[in-house]
């Protein structure tokens, strides 16, 4: 066994392994550390097929970012897991219907699966040769050359989620005090400030 197929087995395992604990971990803390792990592997599983910079996107974006506000939120919010999961056996005869639907449709995929005759081509040759570019030039020229609008349809339909998240979740608390910007620009300066004259000797 070469070292490269130990490494595969052994990122293949490990990221198996902890998406299966991620499911099943009870602290929701520890469910985030399993699936930063199984971001890891994953980004060594794109190493070895030539993705460098997939898998630096993978462990910067996924792991730096995803998982580590996944794991601020959960420690910061005190959020009640067990009343959460108290009410997943009122549902549990739905989602299980509806999860072997799915299992169901994925086999039927699978089943008819037709291979095209020039896959085994393609597959041999992703990527331009080294000589004329690297991995990571080949795939800006893909992402901003020939796929540059759809890539721009993609960040305005990110940018659309994002704007609408904070729509539904944004609440205007009466009790909360918050700055008004344009008040304060247009308040008067001779109601704003009042003189007072004190007195020797007397306070206010």
């Amino acid at each position: 066994m070469t070292v490269t197929l130990f490494a595969f087995y052994l990122f293949a395992f490990t990221a198996i392994l902890s998406g299966f604990f991620v499911v099943i971990a009870r602290n929701p803390v520890h469910s985030v550390l399993w699936l930063i792990l199984t971001f890891f592997s994953a980004a060594g599983l794109f190493v070895l097929m030539g993705a460098e910079y997939v898998a630096m996107l993978l462990a910067i974006v996924y792991v730096g970012a995803v998982a580590v506000l996944f794991l601020f939120v959960v420690m910061m919010l005190d959020v009640d897991f067990v009343e959460l999961k108290s009410g997943m056996q009122k549902y549990f005869l739905i989602g299980a219907a509806i999860g072997i639907v799915l299992l169901m449709e994925i086999g039927l995929v699978i089943g008819h699966w037709n291979v095209a005759p020039e896959a085994g081509s393609l597959l041999q040759s992703p990527t331009p040769s080294l000589a004329d570019a690297h991995n990571t030039l080949a795939l800006g020229q893909i992402i901003y050359t020939d796929y540059i609008y759809l890539f721009q349809i993609a960040g305005l339909i990110l940018l659309t989620a994002m704007i609408g998240a904070i729509v539904l979740t944004l609440r205007h608390r009466t009790d909360v005090k918050r700055q008004n910007v344009v008040d304060q620009m247009q308040r008067d300066p001779s109601k704003a400030i009042e003189m007072i004259n004190v007195k020797p000797g007397q306070g206010l």
